[in-house]
């Protein structure tokens, strides 16, 4: 007696999990995993890296603040 083959069931998506989808990250990731990441690939001048160039990142309030100050800070002479 043959197996039944696996039928592929499709699932409509609703309207809010789409509007979600591409107003969020899709993707949750500690800085501590993907800085040292980044920075081999911008190290070693990887191609791929510019492909995202462009990207928007959404970051918290305090570490935006953080950068944003550090971007600000001039070393005295």
């Amino acid at each position: 007696m043959p197996t039944p083959t696996p039928r592929l069931r499709i699932f409509p998506r609703p309207q809010d999990d789409f509007e979600l989808e591409t107003d969020s990250p899709a993707v949750s990731i500690r800085l501590a995993d993907l800085y040292p990441l980044l920075a081999q690939a911008y190290r070693d001048n990887f191609v791929w890296l510019r492909d995202f160039e462009e990207d928007e990142l959404l970051v918290s309030n305090d570490l935006f603040e953080v950068v944003r100050a550090f971007s600000d800070y001039r070393p005295s002479a």
